[in-house]
Parts: structure tokens; C-alpha cells; sequence
């Protein structure tokens, strides 16, 4: 049996099978967030350096590493929408920036309780941390953009003009560390070579950026599902919903 998946393109399909995947992502993010969340305070012995401060980044470095994934994504969904003119594909990217957003902010916050044990100070204007903060800063920017432009088609391009121009602070952000002599520590995980900590300490933090990316699949789906009614309210199919005649 051959599934079309070219059908799901259209709004109204997506937001039925949106709503069909986030009960499974749900339960896998809860399942994640306590196995990793065990391993983290439970599992993963004491840092002989950092002491248990370090426990931290079981939390910064996912939140870190989604705020960058996610961006990318956006902005890819943003460029296929402003290449194709695809509805559904700027729903999703307005619909992954506040969760983008938020893994910034959490990571920027999360690195300042870091810092302040560990470097003596809250904020110290660092590569990668400067380069962070402007990457939270292109996420508002961008749902600022949008929400400031009333006709909606207007505001995806718009958008995704700024999210394809922050696309470069990423790597930016990812290699900082290498290009700048920065008070960032390096990569402890590396597609290159071997892994710089313990495996439960390793395990604990890759389960914790399973959750992440769980939660943020339940975010984006719930929001998109809330974008494509409120851009399609016009239409037969949400009348139809509304009256109780589709589920």
C-alpha cells in the first residue's frame, strides 16, 4: 500500500494528522524527560572539576543545541514557503519560532547559572554566548515581524527574509569555540572523536536532548494546528469542524 504523502501538504490534512502524533510524541517526551532526568541527578557521578554544578548541563547543552536546530529548520520551512508559496510550509516555520525561542532563552539563563559558579560573574560578553544571545534575538525579531504585518501572506515572506539571514549565525555560534579564544569551554560530544565524559554522563545528556526534540515535535504540531485555524476560519472544513461534523 503506497501512502501519498504529498497530500499531507494541505492544511486541513496536516491538521489532522498533527492532531493523530501528538498523543505519541507526548507520551515519549514524558518518558525521556524522567529517564533522563534520573540518569542526570541520580545516575551520573560527581564532576571532579565542576563538583555538582555541572549537572546543569543536562539542560543547558540540550536547550542549546535545539535553539540552533530549530532555528535552522525554520528557516528552511520559511525559504520553501517564500520559494513555492506554500501556505503550510510558513505555518510551520510560525509555528516553530516560540519554541525556538524559548531553547534560547533557556539556554542563555541555564549558562548563566553555570557561569556564575564557575567563571564568577553572570554574563561575560563571549563568543558563544554573544552569538547565542543574538540568535534569541533573530527568533523575536522574527515573530515580532510577523505579528506587526496584518496580511498574513505579507508577514511569511517578510519573515522569512530575517530567518534566512540568521541562518549564518549558527555556525557561527557552533564553531565559535574553535575560531575565537573564548571562555567557553569545547564540544565534550563530536561527531570526530571519541566522547570527553563519562558514558552515564554522556547517555543522560543525549536521552535529555530526546526529550527536547520530543518536546518541541508536540509544540510545533499543537501550534500549527492553531495557526491553520486561524488562517483557514474562512473555509468549508473549519465550519465543518466547528459544527462537529469532522473529527
Amino acid at each position: 500500500m503506497t501512502i501519498n504523502w504529498f497530500k499531507y501538504a494541505s492544511p486541513a490534512s496536516f491538521y489532522f494528522l498533527a492532531g493523530r502524533m501528538i498523543p505519541y510524541f507526548s507520551v515519549a517526551t514524558i518518558i525521556f524527560l524522567i529517564a533522563g532526568l534520573y540518569i542526570a541527578f541520580f545516575s551520573a557521578p560527581t564532576d571532579f572539576q565542576q563538583g555538582e554544578a555541572y549537572r546543569i548541563i543536562f539542560i543547558h547543552v540540550p536547550a542549546a543545541w535545539m535553539s540552533m536546530f530549530l532555528y535552522v529548520i525554520m528557516a528552511f520551512w520559511a525559504g520553501v514557503g517564500l520559494a513555492f508559496n506554500t501556505r503550510l510550509s510558513s505555518m510551520v516555520a510560525s509555528a516553530i519560532a516560540p519554541t525556538g525561542a524559548m531553547f534560547a532563552f533557556l539556554a542563555l539563563w541555564t549558562g548563566a547559572w553555570w557561569g556564575k559558579p564557575m567563571w564568577g560573574t553572570w554574563w561575560v560578553w563571549d563568543a558563544r554566548l554573544t552569538s547565542e544571545l543574538i540568535l534569541f534575538f533573530l527568533y523575536i525579531g522574527f515573530m515580532s515581524l510577523q505579528a506587526a504585518i496584518d496580511d498574513p501572506r505579507r508577514a511569511d515572506k517578510a519573515g522569512a527574509v530575517i530567518a534566512l539571514v540568521g541562518v549564518v549565525n549558527v555556525p557561527i555560534i557552533y564553531f565559535s569555540v574553535q575560531w575565537w579564544n573564548t571562555l567557553h569551554q569545547g564540544a565534550s560530544v563530536s561527531l570526530v572523536q571519541s566522547p570527553k565524559m563519562a558514558t552515564a554522563m554522556l547517555s543522560g545528556m543525549l536521552i535529555m536532548s530526546l526529550a527536547a526534540w520530543m518536546y518541541a515535535i508536540v509544540m510545533v504540531l499543537i501550534r500549527s494546528r492553531l495557526i491553520i485555524l486561524e488562517r483557514e476560519r474562512h473555509t468549508a472544513w473549519v465550519s465543518e469542524l466547528k459544527e462537529g461534523v469532522l473529527e
